[in-house]
């Protein structure tokens, strides 16, 4: 028998990917667990990436990432934030490659991370692999973040503040005073904070913030696996500090390698691909579920993101779910992503009829 490395124990099979295999084996679900968009990939950056493969831009680029694309990166964000200009670039294998490289750049065995409940599942599971310490900061009933909180929870050993906004599960976008607030809070305790920001193209209410509007002392994470529907092809980008940048850029060369090649010169090409009527139609999604299930649960309005997170009336959300699949709806149930077991994910990239039978199905079960 194989002998398994003991850190194996600190992580479990992603409860998401436990759906997704389900999904696989049924019969025309009612599928609204997983985080994908419903889109296909635009055409423009279809032919691009096929015109990349076709000249044979196949093989390995810099583990940085080409110098193009990370110039216009870096250029379109200094100019978006000329007070707090990030000082590097690079180009990482998805948002969840480079959470990976920042982990290992930055925890030391027995290092805390604060981490809002809810949270996106990876975050718990990489601190753990690494051998940090999640310390969560409780963000319930409304998903807003209160820095009494977070303050509360700081201990000496603290030294990373991880914020998503828009949020996954919850849909929730962060105020500029919520991110404000923080930004000061980390400042006076001398923590690092990892902005993840895969979800800023879907934004539905009010507007939308980043750390870079209050500091560049950050790790900002973001992608276009979600923008572009491109989630096969494992594309994001990190900015921040050069020093913190250059170890991840090292981490990348045995890890990644780079990001795929096609990918990074379909991007290059297609940045500022518009996606104002695919965002309209999100919130027509949006729209739809929030209606359909705001009578029968207590559900908190998503601002952006395509997930909503709405909680239980009675009893353990996890028993719920399983009532759901009975009926062939798919949902994730909610301490996937939280401590507590009292809230479910939907995401709504899916068509509106199935939005609209799904929900009903699920307002059938209370």
């Amino acid at each position: 028998m194989v002998s398994i490395a003991e850190r194996m124990n600190l992580i479990d099979s992603s409860g998401i990917r436990k759906v997704f295999n389900l999904a696989a084996k049924m019969k025309n679900p009612i599928n609204l667990s997983i985080g994908q968009p419903d889109f296909d990939v635009p055409a423009p950056i279809k032919e691009s990436a096929i015109k990349a493969i076709k000249e044979g831009k196949n093989r390995y680029t810099l583990t940085q990432g080409i110098p193009e694309l990370n110039e216009k990166l870096l250029d379109k964000y200094q100019k978006l934030y000329p007070q707090n200009k990030p000082e590097s670039s690079m180009i990482i294998s998805g948002v969840s490659g480079g959470l990976l490289l920042a982990f290992m750049a930055l925890i030391n065995p027995g290092d805390e991370v604060l981490v809002p409940d809810p949270y996106f599942v990876m975050y718990k599971h990489l601190v753990n692999l690494i051998g940090g310490k999640v310390v969560f900061f409780d963000t319930y009933p409304d998903f807003k973040i209160n820095t009494d909180e977070i303050e509360s929870k700081i201990t000496e050993k603290s030294k990373i503040i991880i914020i998503n906004s828009p949020n996954n599960p919850t849909g929730k976008i962060l105020s500029k005073e919520d991110i404000k607030k923080v930004v000061e809070l980390a400042k006076k305790h001398n923590l690092f904070i990892i902005s993840d920001e895969i979800y800023d193209s879907y934004v539905y209410e009010g507007e939308y913030t980043s750390v870079l509007d209050f500091t560049n002392n950050a790790l900002i994470l973001k992608g276009f696996s979600k923008t572009f529907s491109v989630t096969g092809w494992r594309i994001g980008f990190a900015l921040g500090p050069q020093d913190l940048l250059k170890e991840m850029i090292t981490l990348q060369q045995y890890t990644f390698v780079c990001a795929p090649s096609f990918a990074q010169y379909a991007i290059l090409e297609n940045l500022d691909y518009d996606l104002t009527n695919i965002i309209a139609e999100y919130k027509k999604k949006r729209d739809t579920i929030y209606n359909i299930l705001k009578d029968k649960f207590e559900v908190v309005k998503p601002e952006g993101a395509f997930y909503i997170f709405p909680r239980v009336p009675d009893g353990k959300a996890t028993n719920f779910v399983e009532k759901a699949i009975e009926k062939n709806v798919l949902i994730i149930p909610g301490n996937v992503f939280s401590e507590k077991d009292t809230h479910f994910r939907i995401s709504f990239a899916a068509s509106l009829e199935t939005l609209k039978k799904g929900g009903e199905i699920l307002n059938s079960l209370i």
